[in-house]
């Protein structure tokens, strides 16, 4: 697929601005859902003022902190475990943004921050590896300021982690789709802790068939991934999309 087809494949009416984005750049980047997209859909419902100082936490290749520092005018720490803090440092530095994405290395349970820093945190397909547990989000709440924000994009669920799934589903099934959790499940546990106010808890509209629409495209150039294609191909969105969380510390 030639890099005009694969930007007419990836061009969406609701996503102006990752529209303008080299989508080549997005593909060969890529670790889970489309990440601009993502980022996209929590800013729709998470909206960043210029100058703040925001946390991308398990940010994997750094795309989302790019995004988020050249459409919001924000300053990045670009937070992951996984991938080396130098190939995000050259990502960033072709990007135009060296002066406002800091690339870090750290665990999650870990950070290296001072508390009260961040005006906000935002996480995007890592958040359910890391913040299921009860003690996780009082834990990230000391690294924001008081009435600062945080939000999540993840895979989700729309019923209770106790179901009992589709055929489809059970052959997927595995300790990843253990933390693809519904919208209200989050809400509860953020709200439980009495640190925030949960302003969305929802699935992003039209999450799941753009997010089969990026496999299906990644396929045509060999970065594909058949068992989520093949799942939410079965599926149809009556089971499976991406959970939208945004809160309000208090």
């Amino acid at each position: 697929m030639s890099s005009e087809l694969l930007r007419e494949a990836l061009t969406l009416d609701r996503y102006p601005r990752s529209n303008t984005y080299d989508q080549q750049w997005v593909v060969d980047n890529l670790m889970g859902p489309h990440p601009l997209w993502s980022a996209e859909s929590l800013l729709q419902a998470m909206p960043l003022q210029p100058g703040m100082r925001v946390l991308d936490l398990g940010c994997g290749t750094a795309l989302t902190s790019i995004f988020l520092a050249r459409e919001c005018d924000v300053e990045v720490w670009a937070t992951d475990l996984w991938v080396d803090p130098s190939e995000n440092w050259q990502r960033v530095q072709d990007a135009g943004v060296a002066g406002r994405v800091h690339p870090i290395r750290s665990d999650a349970r870990k950070l290296p921050f001072a508390h009260g820093f961040f005006d906000a945190v935002i996480s995007i397909g890592a958040y359910n590896y890391f913040g299921t547990g009860v003690d996780y989000l009082p834990y990230l709440s000391d690294f924001v300021r008081p009435n600062g924000m945080l939000g999540i994009i993840a895979p989700g669920i729309r019923t209770a982690p106790d179901f009992t799934p589709p055929p489809y589903v059970a052959d997927r099934w595995g300790p990843d789709l253990c933390t693809w959790l519904p919208p209200d499940w989050w809400r509860l546990l953020w709200e439980r802790t009495g640190l925030v106010t949960v302003e969305t808890a929802d699935f992003v509209p039209n999450g799941w068939a753009d997010w089969l629409l990026w496999l299906q495209t990644c396929a045509q150039v060999g970065r594909g991934y058949e068992p989520d294609e093949h799942l939410l191909e079965a599926d149809q969105g009556n089971l499976l999309g991406l959970t939208r969380v945004v809160a309000h510390l208090k």
